[in-house]
């Protein structure tokens, strides 16, 4: 299981360049895989057979963009790989939009908490952004190297984790935990 080629500090990439552990393209694609993890956590404490097929679902996204990030474009062509497509980024709007529609209106806004499934959820929201910034990081550096669709399909992820976070909250009969503003809690702490 162990290589010790990391020993030094780099990894290698899917064509076999070698990388320091800490290079934006390491970051953003270790970003990705603690995405998925989160995700994972999410779906271990989550009920709704629907919802946790949509999950796994992402969690497949996330190891193609992940494949995507770690092959140089040079490499890509080489080897006949396609970039990361558009088809996510539509699939995760149809999500969003089908459990927007079965959820009451938002009039606040929403603290990360409800139903366990619902916490891990928006903790993984927090994460997709991170991952989001990254990805924009590496775009930045390296624009070429950079699907034009990882960054829309990471903006609307932590949008559907979002949502799926609200819907589980509101299926298990939590709802929303909504913020209170300061002079709405009695300007305690």
């Amino acid at each position: 299981m162990y290589t010790k080629t990391g020993d030094g500090g780099e990894t290698a990439l899917g064509g076999g360049q070698r990388l320091p552990k800490d290079a934006a393209r390491i970051e953003a694609f270790g970003a990705l895989d603690e995405l998925n993890s989160a995700i994972g956590v999410a779906r271990a404490h989550l009920a709704d057979e629907d919802l946790d097929a949509d999950l796994e679902e992402i969690q497949h996204h996330l190891f193609d963009l992940g494949g995507d990030l770690c092959v140089l474009a040079a490499d890509k062509r080489r080897f006949g790989m396609e970039e990361f497509p558009p088809e996510p980024v539509r699939w995760l709007e149809e999500r969003i939009d089908a459990g927007t529609a079965a959820l009451p209106p938002l009039k606040e806004f929403v603290l990360p908490a409800g139903a366990p499934a619902a916490a891990h959820l928006h903790l993984a929201r927090c994460v997709a952004r991170r991952a989001e910034r990254r990805c924009v990081r590496l775009a930045h550096e390296e624009p070429e190297e950079v699907s034009p669709h990882a960054i829309p399909y990471l903006n609307r992820l932590s949008d559907a984790l979002f949502v799926f976070a609200r819907l589980v909250n509101h299926r298990s009969g939590h709802g929303d935990v909504l913020w209170r503003k300061r002079h709405r809690r009695g300007g305690s702490a």
